[in-house]
């Protein structure tokens, strides 16, 4: 299947949170096809270390959170570039909190996973389709949005609201008359970035390397996907299948909620994943 017309040689790349993880894995993959590449992260210690691996690379110091950042952002990679055809609002955190404590926590998580992505889109959607060629933008989600498991209530309405934000861009921009820009969510499996190495040293077996995210992501944003749900060497996509479709489940057959978590729903999910 031919390669998505906007990540071909000369074309140009913006990632949010491009200093590591994913986000660097995908500024590699950029380059190694030839296009140019920007990457931006709040850390200028992480960006000096990125930019010393990739070389040639537009690096711009940016608080996602800051809207005036964001267009900064913005306005520094069509002045260097003159066009922006790839956009991956993909910075993100995670920080310790329950429903009720750790209210600065939540405001952080929230204004780094939610409102950064919101902000891209503020900053770049209009001008990108403005350029009258395809791109396409790319939000980071996560599983922990869908299924909101027990744990981290701040990460998961984050990501939560990173879903239905991205669902909805989509269909406004396939709305738009003469729009060749196309919107498309991101949602890694179990992946070894930095978040997870503060806490695990090596990366785990079940684990996916973000160069599995991004090669896996490419493919299907080939094919035209929306949703870009990866596996992991752990869960595959019939247990991510099956995962979903309980968690709306919940809902439909007026189960408690996060019923997959339910002492007294536990045997009936079970049998549910493994009939």
């Amino acid at each position: 299947m031919p390669a998505h017309p906007a990540f071909q040689p000369g074309k140009v790349a913006v990632i949010t949170g491009g200093a590591d993880g994913i986000g660097l894995a995908a500024a590699r993959h950029y380059q190694s096809i030839g296009m140019q590449v920007c990457i931006a992260d709040v850390s200028q210690e992480k960006l000096d270390q990125a930019r010393s691996q990739l070389g040639e690379v537009l690096a711009v110091t940016t608080d996602v959170a800051s809207m005036a950042d964001m267009e900064r952002l913005r306005d520094s990679a069509f002045e260097r570039y003159g066009q922006v055809n790839v956009l991956m609002n993909n910075a993100g955190q995670a920080q310790h909190n329950t429903s009720w404590t750790e209210h600065a926590a939540w405001r952080a998580t929230l204004e780094t996973n939610l409102w950064g992505v919101i902000n891209g889109i503020h900053s770049f959607t209009q001008a990108m389709i403005d350029l009258g060629e395809p791109g396409v933008i790319v939000n980071t989600g996560s599983k922990q949005g869908i299924t909101t498991p027990p744990g981290n209530p701040a990460y998961n309405a984050s990501k939560a609201g990173v879903k239905a934000v991205t669902e909805a861009l989509q269909h406004d921009l396939r709305n738009t008359e003469g729009c060749q820009l196309s919107a498309h969510l991101l949602v890694p499996g179990f992946t070894y970035t930095g978040m997870v190495k503060k806490f695990l040293p090596e990366k785990p077996d079940g684990a996916w390397t973000p160069e599995q995210v991004v090669e896996f992501m490419v493919a299907s944003l080939d094919k035209g996907d929306f949703y870009i749900l990866c596996p992991d060497n752990d869960v595959t996509r019939e247990a991510d299948n099956k995962r979903m479709a309980w968690a709306i489940g919940d809902l439909i057959e007026n189960r408690p909620p996060l019923s997959r978590w339910h002492p007294d729903y536990q045997e009936e999910f079970d049998n549910f994943m493994n009939p």
